[in-house]
């Protein structure tokens, strides 16, 4: 397939590193360059839940007095 692709310096840069540290052409090492990425693992976030103690005892079911309970402080 043949594109044409706006590349930043800094890819520039790590394309031209990966050939001349292997030797392959330009296409080669940008497909070496996408393939580390799809394959790099992203870090993963667990996500936490954190609660505080807002002093406010409320029933959930009634808006009303939720809304009220949060108009008061």
């Amino acid at each position: 397939m043949r594109t044409t692709l706006n590349l930043d310096q800094d890819v520039v840069a790590e394309i031209e590193r990966i050939r001349r540290e292997t030797g392959v052409g330009l296409s080669e090492a940008v497909n070496q360059l996408i393939r580390r990425g799809i394959s790099a693992d992203s870090p993963r976030h667990r996500y936490e839940h954190r609660s505080v103690n807002l002093g406010l005892k409320v029933d959930p079911t009634n808006i009303g007095e939720v809304l009220d309970a949060l108009d008061e402080r």
